[in-house]
This record gives structure tokens, C-alpha cells and sequence, in this order.
């Protein structure tokens, strides 16, 4: 998918204590020019850093993979925020781009994004008017997931009232989960809603998130299901869209996702998007375990060479050594989440020296 109307950022000492500016701003494109060196102290840290040959690798990877399936892939743009990094999914062949927030959509649209799928419900009053006027734009194509009658109705009303129109996907969820319809007496509570706004709301397809199940037959069975699902809207004329979005993947399970949905898009009943976003950065903790299990159970992938390479790190000073084996790095929770597991340790370099 290409991009359209791209606003150039800038970067100014305000927003981050990097290193020296000739002026107040400087054009982000700009910055490779002013030729900082990160081990020669020009950046002021902590800092971020991304390495431009294995982002470059990663991202023809995942997209080569996607295409041995002849699926579509809308990477999640939440991983990264960076409407430069979108610039490149897309122009490397994404069909759009994912996203969790009305904001977020809205700093991918001034990043030049014109496909968006929300992968959650969108609720709240100002969530909604951000999207209405987005979509005021014809060239923006917009889809939002929907789980409730409650939810689809004042979806419904908004959009109504706005005289907008709302691309819409049925959610999927599994008991104890998190979002999504769990029985056929949910999902046709919602067919009907939708039905209510024949003029506003239009179902566009099936979604959900199989990264809540554990175990590699559970999630087949959950694919499978909603491959089925699929179809038998699709024979009914229930969507209102041809062929139907069918969309799931996070980073853990793509491939499997891939194998199973590949059957609705050989099939020609769906268009099948994929929506994995940790792979272009990946890391050295949970996705690297996990791209180990992809080559495990995946000969497709296995074929592909060398899989997905961690590009991101975070450069930090050590500013005390109190004991003889304790170390403190000046970086935070705020720098460095550990939700998923503590940093790990990768480098050591001391200025001056070339070990």
C-alpha cells in the first residue's frame, strides 16, 4: 500500500536530550547528516537505538513469509509509534497498517497511513469523533472490531448522526479470555445490531487474537472455527464486503495462523491480513523463544534462511559500581518495560577504548 500526503517530522532538543542541533529543528529525513556517534558520546543517553541492516532484514522476511501463504499483513503498529517505520512496512507491500487507539490512528493518518484496521473496539464519545473525522477524507479506509449489540448501537448512533460510514469485524473470543463474541447466541445478537444500520455500520469480516490460547491444538481448533464461521456467513450474504476480511496473528503464532486461514484465501470467500508487529525489532527474550518455535514447527519458514534478527537496543551509562560484581545502569522502568522479562545485558563499551 503506498503512502499518501506524508507530514515530515522534525526533531528539536525539547523532545529528547540527543546531541548538538545546528538549528531550533531539524528535519527527521535530515538527521543522518549531522553524523552523531553514539560510542563518541554525541547522544545524550539513555538511548534507543535501531540497527538499519537488521530492521532492513526483518522486514523483508516477514513479508516474504506472508507472501509463501498469499495472505495479506497489516503489521501492528504499536510496537513501534513511528510513522517512518510504517512508511517502510508499507511500501514494502503491507496492505495497511494495525493499531490499538483512536490516537494512535490518527498519528498514523498524519504520518501518511491510509489503511487502518483497529484491533479493538472503539468506545468513547472522542475515540469515535477522531475516527468521523478522519474518515471525512475518502481516500482513509478504517475497520474497527465490534463483540456487543450495546457496543455495536452506539456505534451505530454516532456514525449515524455524523453521517459516516464504519467498516466493522465481528470479534472472536474464547472463555476466559480477553475481548470477542464466545457462542453463536452472542455472535447473532450482533449480526443483528449491525443489521439496525444498514446505512452506517457495514460488516467487513471476522477477527480475533489467538495469542490468549496456549497450546498449539487449541489455537488450530480456534482457526478452524472461525474459518468455518466465515464461510457460512459469506455463503449467506451476510457481509458487505467481497471477499471478506479474515484477520488474526500476533507474534507468537503467525505461522500457524498463516497455514490455517491460507485455506480461506485458496478458497477466494476471504481476504486473509495477518497482523504480527514485534517482528520488526524483535528482541533477545520471548520473540526470539518464540521465532525458535516457528523454525521447529514450520518448514516454510525453516526454507527462508536466517529468521528475524533483534534490532533495538538501549544504550545506557553505568554510573556506579558500589560492590565488585553490582553494577547500576542509569536507565528505568520508563526507558525499558519488563512486563515480558528484565533487559538483558548485550554490550559493554568504555569510551576510549576499542574492546
Amino acid at each position: 500500500m503506498k503512502v499518501t500526503n506524508y507530514q515530515e517530522p522534525t526533531i528539536n532538543p525539547l523532545g529528547k536530550g540527543l546531541g548538538n542541533l545546528p538549528s531550533a529543528s531539524v528535519p527527521l529525513d535530515d538527521a543522518g547528516r549531522l553524523e552523531w556517534n553514539l560510542l563518541a558520546e554525541d547522544v545524550s543517553l539513555p538511548a534507543a537505538v535501531l540497527y538499519a541492516d537488521r530492521i532492513e532484514h526483518n522486514l523483508n522476511w516477514m513479508q516474504a513469509f506472508v507472501q509463501q501463504y498469499g495472505v495479506q499483513f497489516a503489521p501492528h503498529g504499536k510496537t513501534t509509534m513511528a510513522p517512518q517505520l510504517f512508511r517502510r512496512q508499507l511500501d514494502a507491500g503491507a496492505w495497511g497498517i494495525t493499531l490499538a487507539t483512536a490516537h494512535q490512528t490518527q498519528a498514523a493518518y498524519h504520518g501518511g497511513v491510509r489503511r487502518v484496521l483497529l484491533a479493538n473496539q472503539l468506545v468513547g464519545r472522542q475515540n469515535m469523533a477522531i475516527i468521523a473525522q478522519l474518515l471525512s477524507d475518502p481516500e482513509f479506509e478504517f475497520f474497527c472490531l465490534v463483540d456487543s449489540a450495546d457496543g455495536v448501537d452506539q456505534l451505530g448512533r454516532f456514525f449515524g448522526e455524523a453521517k459516516r460510514t464504519l467498516n466493522v469485524l465481528i470479534e472472536l473470543g474464547v472463555p476466559g479470555g480477553r475481548a470477542g463474541v464466545r457462542d453463536a447466541a452472542q455472535r447473532e445478537a450482533v449480526l443483528d445490531a449491525i443489521a439496525r444500520y444498514p446505512d452506517t455500520l457495514k460488516l467487513a469480516g471476522i477477527e480475533l487474537y489467538e495469542g490468549v490460547l496456549k497450546e498449539e491444538g487449541e489455537i488450530r481448533a480456534f482457526l478452524q472455527d472461525a474459518v468455518a464461521l466465515t464461510r457460512a456467513l459469506a455463503e449467506a450474504g451476510r457481509f458487505a464486503r467481497t471477499p471478506a476480511i479474515l484477520s488474526g496473528a500476533g507474534s507468537a503464532w503467525y505461522d500457524v495462523v498463516a497455514e490455517e486461514f491460507a485455506k480461506a484465501s485458496d478458497a477466494g470467500f476471504a481476504e486473509v491480513v495477518l497482523r504480527p508487529g514485534c517482528y520488526l525489532t524483535h528482541d533477545v527474550g520471548i520473540y526470539k523463544k518464540a521465532q525458535t518455535d516457528v523454525f521447529a514447527r514450520n518448514p516454510t519458514a525453516r526454507r527462508m534462511g536466517e529468521g528475524l534478527l533483534p534490532a533495538l537496543q538501549l544504550w545506557a551509562y553505568v554510573q556506579s559500581v558500589p560492590e565488585p560484581d553490582r553494577a547500576i545502569v542509569a536507565l528505568g522502568k520508563r526507558d525499558a518495560a519488563f512486563d515480558a522479562g528484565l533487559p538483558e545485558p548485550a554490550r559493554h563499551f568504555r569510551p576510549g577504548r576499542d574492546d
